[in-house]
């Protein structure tokens, strides 16, 4: 278990410290995280609401973070290139997050022209029934690219950092409140780049020991 831990914050660190940059996106991620929270909350209650506020709200915030506000230049607080950063990610990188996001898109087009999704729902005609046929669909998008990638994991690495990578994912919103809360507030002081003081220091102490 203690190493299963030590895993977990590794990838956390690695995740927050490779990918995390603008204070956009972090700010974007708070917003998503929370949103998040509320998600699971609903899981217990409407699990087709819950995945339509996680994919209605949660992923676009998350994602747009690091489409469109993410620097893509050489990283100088972890001396690497964007595709460099691309090549070792563990998760959905940028390519892999196109198709994921693909296909998010797709399902609700898809619905609206065949209501019964190819005979897996009652084909009704209200706008209700539509909506509660796409947050099944979309829960069960988010769970399969979970586990997908999770078994993908097994193959590449192995079995633990795939189960790590696992409980990172469900676990990011509440870690994501934690670290990013005040990132709206230095964009409200004008800082949009993370200085990552804590990173540079990380380095000069790995360095010099």
């Amino acid at each position: 278990m203690t190493k299963f831990l030590q895993c977990l914050h590794t990838q956390r660190m690695d995740d927050h410290r490779y990918y995390h940059h603008s204070r956009i996106n972090q700010s974007l991620h708070f917003i998503s995280a929370i949103s998040f929270v509320v998600a699971y909350v609903f899981l217990f209650i409407h699990p087709a609401w819950a995945a339509l506020i996680a994919w209605f709200i949660s992923m676009p915030s998350r994602q747009a973070g690091h489409f469109f506000f993410e620097p893509r230049g050489y990283d100088e607080v972890n001396q690497a290139t964007h595709e460099h950063k691309e090549d070792i990610k563990l998760g959905y990188n940028l390519q892999r997050k196109v198709v994921l996001m693909s296909l998010w898109a797709a399902i609700p087009v898809t619905l609206y022209f065949s209501r019964s999704f190819f005979g897996l729902f009652e084909a009704t005609g209200t706008w209700e029934n539509y909506f509660n046929s796409l947050g099944i669909l979309w829960l069960w998008l988010g769970g399969g690219g979970l586990l997908f990638r999770t078994i993908h994991l097994f193959f590449l690495q192995d079995v633990q950092t795939g189960l790590v990578w696992m409980s990172k994912i469900i676990s990011d919103p509440f870690h994501d409140i934690k670290l990013y809360y005040r990132a709206p507030l230095f964009l409200l002081r004008g800082e949009f780049i993370d200085p990552m003081h804590h990173v540079r220091e990380n380095h000069r102490t790995s360095s010099s020991s």
